[in-house]
């Protein structure tokens, strides 16, 4: 038996996630009960969403390159090694500020995610297993 077998919980490879070219999402809505949702963000200079909120708290954590941040009306630029934490309802966006590609895990603080988009839809960031102000 192998250690992934032995495991009682889930076990995903990566690639098994939704995905697009710049990131993978894991809802957890639909892995169980799991109370959060992640998108591995892997993107490249120039890339980011719109500006858009959630209903709930969403932690970024910056592993390599760096990212330029809006939350509210502040503005910030985090290299690797940072974490940003966007609360509840608040405006935020990020974009890929750095020459290399960007890699972030977003932790979203619900099952599905739920976002409303506050510059028009961005159909590239859209998160498949959610909600959007589109859907309400």
């Amino acid at each position: 038996m192998t250690e992934q077998e032995r495991v009682t919980g889930v076990v995903l490879p990566r690639d098994a996630l939704e995905h697009t070219a710049h990131s993978h999402e894991f809802v957890g809505a639909e892995h169980g009960d799991v109370p959060f949702s992640v998108i591995l963000v892997h993107s490249k200079p120039g890339v980011g969403p719109k500006l858009h909120r959630h209903p709930y708290s969403e932690v970024f954590i910056v592993e390599a390159g760096r990212a330029t941040f809006r939350i509210g009306d502040e503005t910030i630029v985090v290299d690797a090694g940072h974490v940003v934490v966007s609360p509840p309802g608040e405006a935020h966006g990020f974009t890929n500020s750095g020459d290399g590609e960007l890699r972030l895990v977003a932790i979203h603080g619900a099952g599905r995610f739920s976002t409303e988009w506050l510059a028009g839809p961005d159909p590239v960031w859209t998160s498949k297993g959610g909600t959007t102000d589109d859907d309400r």
